[in-house]
């Protein structure tokens, strides 16, 4: 039986903290950043954390080793 792999799209996308929640980026920052509001664009920095049924999901799906 082959291992289990990790999905090396989303092992780029997240990270699992030590307690077990998954951090992501924040949308809506790759073009058109114009018009977006400096607000957004300031709140829009660094990692959030994902609500706890889409982190389970990312980790059961494609996260399965981490």
């Amino acid at each position: 039986m082959p291992k289990i792999k990790t999905h090396s799209g989303a092992k780029k996308r997240f990270k699992v903290t030590a307690s077990g929640k998954v951090k992501s980026g924040y949308a809506g920052k790759r073009h058109g950043l114009r018009k977006r509001t400096q607000k957004m664009k300031r709140n829009a920095r660094g990692m959030k954390v994902l609500f706890k049924t889409d982190g389970d999901n990312i980790i059961k799906h494609y996260l399965r080793n981490a």
